[in-house]
């Protein structure tokens, strides 16, 4: 059975890209490679299915696959967890591209998107199958490209080639330290299996192992967006198509988890306790100034991108959390925090990647990404207006949708740190504590100005007042992303003891499965609390249920009354007179003024005849992240100025050339002979 749904996963990912080479436009060309590409990745949800609910295998093996290339595949529990999260995702963002990518038709190719969509969906799923590092890299190389020739789908609008060429150069560099990283742990071979590394790796020397940690940390961490590795994530996912921008934050970037847990936890077997300590802080840092930077952003999907890295720390919290009791031989609070840590993962898979659908949705139908455009969009397009709306309070972790669930395990595991034997990396834990805590309102309160700038009071242009609901498609993409943010949130007695499952054995961690009450309350561990997600929807539904009849009791009037909203006097209301995002976020800009650090320019015009009549005034604010200004413009402006002087070396002499080639050659002999 799971040898059949891989071949099916395979032929229908080939048939989405190659029926994109044979149609390049009209219908065809769009609803082919989106059934391709919706199949395969629901073969794959549905092998990571079977995986971990029905059959129950150790490993899933195909190691004829393509003989003498060196490919080997295996799904271990990991994988399969992991191909839940893309088949999710993947099935999702496929239906709703059939129906987004009809604006495409004519103005960009339907052909590339539609075979680099397939290809992105293949990798992913091979990805987390791979067995041994020249497998891993190939398809990591592939899925990389991929993913940049989709960035690249709008290629004359601002931006896009320069996001793509960050997006690119990030990449690139995180790849040469796994390379690097593969290298030292297989002692040179890459056909060596991770079966033998995990068996080999005790016996290298602590500095070996120390340098493996850290080159993963960075090539992982590149492509999962921590900070301060987390520039390309803001440029990249806003010129994205939105279904693409949805893989891309949904799933492209969760790779990087899976690295991380699959070399630091499975094939090092854990470490040392800096380990665990630098992820955790890394994780918290990257949360909070995400969240911070999310907060005066006015482009909906640039909010959301840097949500991504938000969350993405938030991950790492718990993975950090979980390696630092992994250190210490505290195996059943150290499953928690990786549990937090994963589920976290699927469920950011799945409210961020409704979100950006949403948005997608958005621009869709006004044409425009800046939210001080939008405004009034509920009445236009109620279905996409719920659905971000179940999105917005899943990522602002309200009970009981699935953001809350995952979050309050990470939270019981930093609790749990109280119980550390060491004084000193037990204080670690309140502060992170504190943050996380700190994140989370900051994310509640950016979300509120997300739903209600876009959503909510009077249209702020005229592509909002004549905004449109998106295509049916769209809306199902939508919609099933949507379930899957209650069922995640109401079902944490299913997903809790499944991701157990899948952590069993890895780095030594027992079967430690959390404990439920009557399959309904959660009693942690540490036992800092309990919590019922499904005794939380149940009390809501009564709360609902009561008030109508207390109405019923009391003989409250229902009958509806229409007037106007108060307005302090002024009769006629106008978008002018609304919340902008700008000012929503103000108070919290001045609050963190040290951190933005924004530059201002006020510019008054007053009348020719006297300066006591004002007839114009412009204000401009602008915020340059501080990693950008700190850290990249800086490198930038050093490797320009080292091209400058190396560009003179090109003299256009076919003699210099043969003078520089000799004397590397010569250096290169005697480095050879010498070492």
């Amino acid at each position: 059975m799971m040898s059949n749904l891989f071949f099916i996963m395979l032929f229908f990912f080939g048939f989405g890209a190659l029926t994109a080479l044979i149609f390049p436009r009209g219908l065809p060309a769009r609803a082919l490679p989106a059934i391709g590409a919706g199949i395969g990745s629901g073969a794959g949800f549905a092998l990571g299915v079977s995986h971990l609910f029905i059959l129950h295998p150790s490993s899933f093996i195909l190691s004829s696959f393509l003989p003498l290339t060196g490919f080997a595949l295996r799904l271990d529990g990991l994988g399969a967890f992991f191909l839940i999260v893309i088949g999710l995702v993947g099935v999702s963002a496929s239906i709703y591209g059939f129906g987004y990518s009809a604006a495409y038709e004519g103005r960009y190719s339907l052909r590339v998107m539609g075979v680099m969509l397939n290809i992105l969906l293949l990798t992913l799923n091979l990805q987390v199958m791979a067995d041994n590092a020249l497998t891993f890299l190939i398809l990591w190389e592939a899925m990389s490209l991929s993913a940049y020739w989709l960035v690249l789908t709008e290629s004359d609008q601002p931006g896009t080639v320069r996001a793509a060429s960050w997006y690119l150069a990030m990449t690139h560099a995180g790849f040469a330290a796994l390379v690097a990283m593969f290298f030292l742990l297989s002692g040179g071979e890459l056909t060596t299996s991770f079966a033998d590394m995990r068996s080999t790796s005790a016996l290298l020397s602590p500095l070996t192992r120390d340098a493996i940690f850290l080159l993963a940390l960075f090539g992982f961490g590149a492509k999962a967006g921590i900070v301060p590795l987390h520039i390309w994530l803001p440029m990249a996912h806003p010129v994205a198509p939105s279904h693409v921008s949805a893989l891309m934050s949904g799933v492209v970037i969760k790779m990087g988890i899976y690295g991380i847990v699959r070399v630091a936890l499975d094939l090092l077997g854990g470490g040392p306790v800096w380990w665990g300590g630098i992820i955790l802080g890394v994780g918290a840092v990257s949360a909070l100034l995400g969240v911070l930077y999310a907060l005066m952003e006015h482009d909906l999907k640039r909010l959301l991108a840097y949500h991504s890295v938000e969350n993405i720390g938030i991950i790492l919290i718990g993975v950090g959390a979980g390696l630092i009791f992994h250190s210490y031989g505290m195996m059943t609070l150290a499953a928690l925090g990786f549990i937090g840590g994963l589920y976290h993962t699927i469920n950011h898979a799945s409210f961020k990647g409704l979100l950006f659908l949403g948005a997608g949705s958005v621009l869709h139908a006004t044409g425009t990404r800046n939210m001080e455009e939008m405004g009034g969009l509920i009445k236009k397009m109620p279905y996409t207006a719920l659905f971000f709306l179940i999105g917005a309070a899943a990522i602002s972790a309200l009970p009981p949708l699935n953001g809350f669930a995952s979050e309050w395990l990470v939270f019981q595991a930093l609790l749990g740190g109280f119980n550390l034997p060491v004084p000193e990396v037990a204080l670690i834990m309140p502060v992170a504590v504190g943050m996380l805590a700190l994140t989370s309102g900051l994310a509640a309160a950016c979300f509120v100005k997300a739903f209600g700038i876009t959503f909510l009071a009077l249209p702020r242009s005229h592509e909002a007042e004549h905004a449109h609901e998106s295509p049916l498609s769209m809306r199902i993409g939508m919609g099933l992303l949507a379930l899957a943010c209650i069922g995640l949130g109401l079902a944490p007695f299913v997903v809790v003891p499944v991701i157990g499952g899948v952590l069993n054995g890895l780095g030594g961690l027992p079967d430690t499965r959390a404990a439920f009450t009557s399959n309904l309350s959660l009693q942690t561990p540490a036992a800092f609390g309990q919590m019922s997600s499904t005794l939380v929807m149940l009390g809501l539904l009564i709360l609902l249920a009561v008030i109508p009849l207390v109405m019923k009791i009391l003989r409250v009037n229902k009958n509806l009354r229409v007037s106007d909203t108060w307005g302090c006097g002024r009769v006629g209301q106008t978008p002018r007179m609304e919340y902008t995002a700008t000012s929503f976020a103000e108070p919290l800009r001045r609050v963190f003024a040290e951190l933005y650090r924004p530059s201002k320019e006020l510019t008054i015009d007053f009348h020719p005849d006297s300066k006591y009549f004002v007839q114009s005034i412009e204000y401009k604010s602008e915020i340059t992240p501080l990693f950008e200004r700190l850290l990249y413009d800086p490198f930038l402006r050093l490797v320009q100025s080292t091209a400058r002087q190396v560009r003179k070396l090109q003299a256009g002499s076919l003699h210099l050339y043969l003078a520089y080639v000799t004397v590397i050659l010569i250096l290169l002999l005697l480095a050879a002979r010498w070492f």
